[in-house]
């Protein structure tokens, strides 16, 4: 009995970890996705903090991408409900990082200079 409160435990303690981690990365991700005038003005001061968001968000998908390769259950059924959800997550995370990415190279496109914007 008492096992199965500490594996529940831990469980939670991972979920909550993720989630935290997600929300900290939709924090620095924030003023990069909901500015209206996509130029560098308004971008300045946001540049180290959308890439520090984008370096966080590999890192999460580097994560999930070694936890599909790689997978710690040995039950079948849990196996497959596991990799169709790791899947999903997998590209949803690639889709987030091209939409960063892609805002990121506008700011840079539409700011004229041939230099790095500080």
């Amino acid at each position: 009995m008492e096992i199965a409160k500490s594996s529940k435990f831990k469980k939670g303690v991972k979920i909550g970890f993720v989630l935290f981690v997600w929300v900290i990365t939709a924090w620095l991700l924030y003023p990069l996705i909901t500015l209206d005038s996509v130029n560098i003005e308004n971008a300045k001061e946001y540049l180290y903090r959308a890439t520090a968001g984008i370096a966080t968000m590999l890192i999460m998908f580097g994560k999930t991408i070694f936890d599909l390769l790689f997978p710690q259950t040995i039950s079948r059924r849990k196996a497959l409900l596991n990799t169709i959800f790791l899947t999903l997550y997998c590209v949803a995370i690639a889709c987030g990082i091209l939409f960063m990415v892609s805002r990121m190279i506008v700011l840079y496109l539409r700011s004229g200079t041939s230099g790095v914007p500080l």
